[in-house]
């Protein structure tokens, strides 16, 4: 009877072990906090192809969960099962900006933070057909009457930009929040809004196709995309605001599941087709570990608290 105890007690010990040793056995969801066809899920849907090349029997689901600026999906993936087959995208501000105005049901310990992987400058854009041409006409139509600038929900990189540009100016935008970047972008292009804050990657190709206008990138200097576009401050407003896309999941991971994922976008970081894909999808890379993706997320945390203490939304 001895014998049978020990030996029960020792296949208790060594199964989880072998469990986790052959992760995945089944397919992963990643949580993707916005609509199809966004930038942020080209990001993932270019994570999974590059991750195939070292997890080639792992599936992975995208999972679009769109709505309040990311909310719907953050709070998603901080609910899920902390058993690495649920993982997600977040991005900033969003992700800490929800925290902050008292509306997350998450806080930053709620993750485990896997680590960066891009990021995007933010613009200001108006339809092709409007008469605005750059910031200075753009602030004097604002002053002039009341204009509706779009934006990726309450609380995103865009309507705190936005806010920013209120503050520094002194206009006041009839702000419409929308439920993602492929909005906002059918709205410009269709002149149904004045103008929009959002992502350089969103929205460049139309600019160099001729169907939308980009006034100012909100970025500390031009880019090489497009070299045309005056920076805010070389226009007189020194307003900067960038968004990362990163990857989390649930806090309580396994370690050895969480060491796992952890790898797996420090290799993915590093894959010369990732990084040439990006380069075709003018995607951004701006690859952070773990620890340094959390520190990152922390300062912008107490950065976005000031101003939200100051600017409440």
């Amino acid at each position: 009877m001895r014998k049978i105890v020990l030996l029960v007690l020792a296949l208790v010990l060594v199964m989880p072990l072998g469990a986790l040793a052959s992760y995945p056995e089944k397919p992963i969801t990643i949580i993707v906090p916005s609509k199809a066809g966004g930038s942020t899920d080209t990001s993932a849907r270019l994570f999974i192809k590059a991750a195939k090349n070292y997890w080639p029997k792992a599936v992975f689901v995208i999972k679009n969960v769109p709505g309040s600026g990311g909310l719907k999906g953050f709070n998603e993936i901080a609910r899920a099962r902390p058993d690495g087959y649920t993982i997600g995208m977040d991005f900033t501000t969003q992700i800490v900006a929800h925290i902050v105005s008292k509306r997350a049901r998450y806080t930053l310990d709620s993750f485990h933070i896997i680590g960066n992987a891009m990021q995007d400058p933010l613009i200001v854009a108006v339809p092709v057909k409007s008469p605005i041409k750059d910031l200075k006409e753009f602030i004097a139509a604002a002053k002039a009457k009341s204009l509706t600038a779009a934006v990726n929900g309450i609380g995103s990189d865009d309507f705190v930009a936005a806010k920013k540009f209120e503050q520094q100016t002194g206009v006041k935008f009839n702000l419409l929040p929308t439920k993602g970047s492929t909005e906002q972008k059918a709205m410009i292009l269709g002149g149904h809004i004045d103008a929009s804050f959002m992502n350089l990657s969103q929205l460049q190709a139309q600019h160099k196709a001729g169907k939308a206008r980009i006034i100012a990138i909100l970025a500390d200097k031009r880019s090489k995309i497009l070299p045309d576009v005056k920076t805010a401050a070389e226009q007189g407003y020194p307003i900067s605001m960038t968004a990362t896309r990163g990857f989390i999941a649930p806090a309580g991971l396994p370690k050895e599941v969480a060491a796992k994922l952890d790898d797996l976008l420090k290799k993915v970081n590093r894959d010369p087709g990732f990084i040439a894909d990006c380069d075709k999808g003018v995607l951004f890379r701006l690859p952070m570990t773990g620890p340094e993706y959390l520190q990152y997320l922390k300062e912008l945390q107490a950065e976005t608290q000031k101003f939200y203490d100051q600017n409440p939304w």
